[in-house]
Order: C-alpha cells, then structure tokens, then sequence
C-alpha cells in the first residue's frame, strides 16, 4: 500500500512540476499567395461571391461555373461556392 501511495505522489508532483522544454511551433513565413499567377482582369467577379472581399486585394483561387471564371481570396471560399454554386452564382447580378 505504502508503494501504491508512494507511485501516486510521485506522479502527481510530476505532472505539477514546471516543463524545461519549450516547444517551438515554425510558420513558414515565406509561403504567399501569387496573386499575379490571377489576375483581376481574368475573372467575372468584382467580390469573392462567399467572404465579400474585393478580388483586387488578391485571387487565391479560381473556379468556372456556367462559362465564368470566378475568383477567391481563398481555397476555402472556393470550396463552400463549389458546395452550391448557382446559390453564390446568383449574387454577381
């Protein structure tokens, strides 16, 4: 019983105990968008149809839909208009 109690101390102050190891997280920071591979002039949108944000601040993607070339500032806003795009489609009017 002693040892059982001794064990469960023991962890207890381990698990409390201050971690000397700091963990270090790295971005890379030299990965960006090339808004010039899009530009403005090739799509039909003036706004990403999902976010709302002007495609001269950058075209992160692209999609065609019914003979249209539609820009995103993003991967993930092209994905949610590919999720219904007649729904978006229907907002560059």
């Amino acid at each position: 019983m002693k040892i059982l109690t001794s064990l469960v101390v023991i962890l207890l102050l381990a698990c409390n105990a201050p971690h000397t190891q700091n963990a270090t997280v790295q971005v890379d920071t030299t990965a960006t968008i090339d808004s010039s591979k899009y530009p403005v002039s090739m799509v039909n949108n003036k706004k990403d149809l999902v976010c709302g944000m002007p495609v001269s601040a950058g075209i992160g993607d692209t999609a065609h839909y019914k003979g249209k070339i539609y820009g995103f500032c993003s991967q993930e806003c092209k994905d949610q208009f590919l999720k219904d795009p007649a729904k978006y489609a229907a907002k560059d009017k």
